[in-house]
């Protein structure tokens, strides 16, 4: 039998395991900081009756650059933030994975430099690797946030083509400033010029606003979003991206022809109708988010100040051995190999009592 070792694959892929998070059957999964509520059911009868004439021309391709959607990308956008933007400065494709992977296949590549701090979202170090982009991992601060002067020397050192800045960090929660993020992308144009990518997955959760204005006066600052978390669409994979109208010009140079599906479009845009109900679940949320936050310091856990909607705790002496204990008292979180350090989302108040109770009956 043929095994991948087998495989004339790149040799920078040999021995290296697919990303992803285990999935176990336990009576509650916590390891994906999945939103856990579904679309209400009026909403989803709405969806449903505007698909139909959508299927009935699935003999056509698509908008090709989904222009209806990053309108409303646009727009969506401007309500929430206050920055008005045109479709001209919005993208959107297949999740922010897929956002991330075109600009690193614009302005990465092979002998260039992506640049992140890290631990953060190991996506961007994947994306980079399978781009031929070279990585480098910065460090962040024992509390895990981005020291300013120590990141722009690395900035500095590396001259990357691509910096990544995770705000909120993930698997962390730690948020960042507008003056960090500022001093940042001088040190990047300083350095380079450079591409900044401010990775926004979890912004509806932080309690500071969001920082898409600073993209105003600073055209290799695009900020990455995405319906998957704050509106509870990961199933149907939607990110998009907010910045120059140049980058977004530059991105379509290499996203895939007709990449957005029709189906994609039309639900998209029927939900993003109803965004300021659903975002009304985001102070359920995070209210929950600050319980487990209490009651996890209560119980002698070290815990990370978390702006998203998950928590990393710890510190386990054997944090995949506490991942197991936990599982097996019917909560699965996710071991995102922070040495002493586990991550929990945020789920239902039943859900995050079933935790509380596993992680209670084993202490740290």
């Amino acid at each position: 039998m043929v095994s991948i070792a087998d495989l004339p694959i790149r040799p920078e892929l040999k021995g290296l395991t697919a990303y992803g998070a285990p999935q176990l059957d336990v009576p509650v999964r916590l390891n994906t900081n999945e939103n856990p509520y579904p679309l209400p059911d009026g909403l989803v009868a709405e969806i449903a009756a505007r698909l139909v004439p959508v299927l009935r021309e699935l003999n056509r391709y698509p908008d090709r650059d989904a222009v209806a959607l990053r309108i409303a990308l646009a727009k969506h956008l401007e309500g929430s933030t206050g920055v008005a933007l045109s479709e001209r400065q919005v993208w959107a494709a297949n999740g922010s994975n897929e956002v991330i992977q075109q600009l690193l296949q614009a302005f990465g590549g092979p002998g260039r430099v992506a640049l992140g701090f890290e631990p953060s979202y190991a996506v961007h170090r994947e994306i980079a690797r399978s781009t031929g982009t070279r990585w480098v991992s910065a460090p962040r601060a024992a509390d895990f946030t981005i020291a300013p002067a120590a990141s722009c020397a690395a900035i500095a050192e590396h001259r990357p083509q691509v910096v990544f800045i995770t705000a909120p960090n993930n698997p962390t929660g730690t948020g960042v400033s507008a003056d960090t993020v500022a001093a940042l992308y001088d040190a990047a144009q300083e350095a380079g010029p450079s591409l900044v990518v401010l990775d926004e997955a979890y912004v509806e959760f932080q309690r500071t606003p969001s920082l898409l204005p600073l993209i105003a006066g600073r055209p290799l600052l695009v900020v990455v979003r995405t319906l998957s978390k704050g509106l509870g669409l990961a199933g149907l994979r939607l990110g998009y991206l907010a910045g120059c109208a140049a980058v977004v010009e530059a991105l379509q140079l290499v996203r895939l022809p007709y990449h957005l599906s029709a189906p994609t479009q039309a639900v998209a845009l029927t939900v993003l109708e109803h965004a300021p109900a659903l975002l009304a679940n985001i102070e359920r949320i995070t209210a929950e988010r600050d319980r487990l936050v209490r009651e996890l310091r209560a119980a002698g856990y070290e815990v990370a100040a978390s702006e998203a909607n998950f928590v990393q705790f710890g510190r386990f002496r054997d944090n995949r051995r506490a991942w197991r204990e936990i599982a097996a008292r019917g909560a699965l979180v996710r071991d995102s190999e922070v040495p002493s350090w586990l991550r929990v989302s945020v789920g239902t108040q039943a859900e995050n009592d079933v935790f509380l109770a596993a992680v209670h009956e084993r202490l740290p």
